[in-house]
């Protein structure tokens, strides 16, 4: 993109000329539809393309280039199976908002507030369920007998009011008694650490990937699913008993998690 055409992005507003950016070549066997895809992804993850542009209709594009509308219309439900647009009725699509990435280390334990935190965002969560239950298939998780109490907590996590997570977490609450009435709206980390037996030293953990349930797509917004991280984390308290056990899934458009790695 030259100088001049940056120009125009700006002087029009929220219009930019895409017709004037995107240009079909003859010379490759890569498909129409797929060269329209891959210069509109570049011109949106460059930021050429803001949040909230709206691009040319199908047809007003198709003429402009000289293809099928059909070729426009694949390109343009590939760009929004990625969620990089959304469709707008009768004005076609709009560049969609992004959130910021985020990128947590793993090099120590700490939880979701503390993270958010020290990446500078302001942490927030809404509880979906706290209750007092058993399960056989948590408590073989822990080692304890199938009739063992556990806290349930169901929350969805929040960085500058961007929903992060969703997690399902279970607590031994014969370990920590405290956590049947006490107040866990903020941090259950720095809770747990003002209980006897509460503090957690050290954790295990795994990561995968997954694809989020039609529940969690309405949770973060996904017009279409998109492959999303699946944390489970077992955690120990200094007398290595487990106090937490945890499955968070986390978005994958805005979570990549860092490590630092030598021998």
């Amino acid at each position: 993109m030259t100088d001049g055409d940056a120009g125009t992005l700006a002087a029009t507003g929220n219009r930019p000329s895409v017709l004037s950016l995107v240009r079909l070549r003859d010379d490759t066997a890569m498909p129409l539809y797929r060269q329209i895809e891959e210069q509109l992804r570049d011109l949106i993850l460059s930021g050429s393309l803001p949040p909230g542009v709206i691009l040319p209709a199908e047809r007003q594009l198709a003429d402009r280039l000289g293809v099928s509308r059909i070729t426009v219309q694949r390109a343009y439900a590939e760009l929004r199976d990625d969620e990089l647009l959304v469709p707008r009725g009768r004005s076609g699509f709009v560049v969609r908002h992004r959130p910021e990435p985020v990128r947590p280390g793993m090099d120590r334990l700490k939880g979701f507030t503390e993270e958010m935190r020290e990446l500078g965002k302001i942490p927030s969560s809404r509880v979906l369920e706290r209750v007092i239950t058993e399960d056989r298939s948590i408590a073989s998780i822990f080692g304890l007998p199938s009739t063992s109490p556990f806290l349930r907590l169901i929350r969805v996590r929040s960085g500058d009011g961007v929903p992060m997570s969703r997690e399902i977490a279970w607590y031994n609450v014969r370990a920590v008694p405290g956590l049947e009435t006490g107040d866990l709206s903020g941090s259950v980390y720095a809770f747990l650490a003002q209980h006897e037996g509460g503090r957690l030293v050290r954790c295990d953990q795994t990561v995968e990937a997954t694809m989020p349930t039609p529940a969690e797509c309405e949770i973060f917004g996904f017009d279409t699913p998109m492959p999303c991280l699946l944390i489970k984390r077992h955690s120990y308290n200094q007398h290595s008993v487990m106090i937490e056990y945890v499955e968070g899934l986390f978005r994958g458009d805005v979570y990549r998690y860092r490590l630092s790695l030598s021998n």
